[in-house]
């Protein structure tokens, strides 16, 4: 039997200035976040979500942020960072994507494998 440990933290809320739009460098934006990390296999330490929340908020907290791409990969990287993570995904939601057209949100998602697979 294998068992596959995940620690998923969904529909984090910030505001933020996000975007390339002139306007969106002025008012702040509602973002949604979604950061799921699975532990190393046989990994001792436990991944604690207050952990995996602060990666996400002081990510959001480095403003400006142009692209929801950029977002998603530094938060990837703030988790990495925490040590014994073979997985990480994050998702960036943005409500409010000026596209012309009614849309629930705009997502990008990036999923990071450590372990080489």
């Amino acid at each position: 039997m294998t068992d596959r440990l995940t620690v998923a933290l969904r529909g984090l809320r910030f505001h933020a200035l996000v975007g390339i739009l002139p306007h969106e460098g002025e008012h702040a934006q509602p973002l949604e976040l979604d950061v799921v990390a699975r532990p190393l296999a046989g990994a001792t330490a436990v991944l604690d979500y207050r952990a995996l929340y602060a990666c996400a908020a002081d990510a959001v907290a480095c403003q400006p942020i142009g692209y929801l791409e950029t977002l998603a990969a530094d938060v990837a990287d703030r988790v990495t960072a925490l040590g014994g993570v073979a997985h990480v995904h994050v998702a960036v939601r943005k409500p409010h994507a000026a596209i012309g057209g009614p849309l629930a949100h705009a997502e990008v998602a990036l999923d990071r494998d450590l372990t080489g697979a």
